[in-house]
């Protein structure tokens, strides 16, 4: 009988570590999915804050642009 249990133990052994290892294979699949979204995530970020720099480089020449309109139409009155 002892060397059936050893069997079953071998067996349950052997099962559990073929299950840690999917399971750890499937969480490295999803931190790898997760981190490849992050990448884009931050390649958007990237983007949205070249564009806000370019609106308000913009937006600073356009009110210079204002105030000299400003100061032009003040010395006609």
């Amino acid at each position: 009988m002892s060397g059936g249990l050893v069997a079953i133990v071998v067996v349950l052994i052997a099962i559990g570590g073929i299950a840690a290892t999917v399971s750890s294979y499937f969480s490295l699949q999803r931190h790898r999915a997760d981190a490849v979204a992050m990448a884009s995530y931050r390649k958007l970020a990237e983007q949205a804050v070249e564009y806000h720099e370019s609106l308000k480089a913009r937006l600073d020449q356009l009110n210079t642009r204002l105030d000299t309109i400003e100061q032009i139409l003040r010395s006609v009155e």
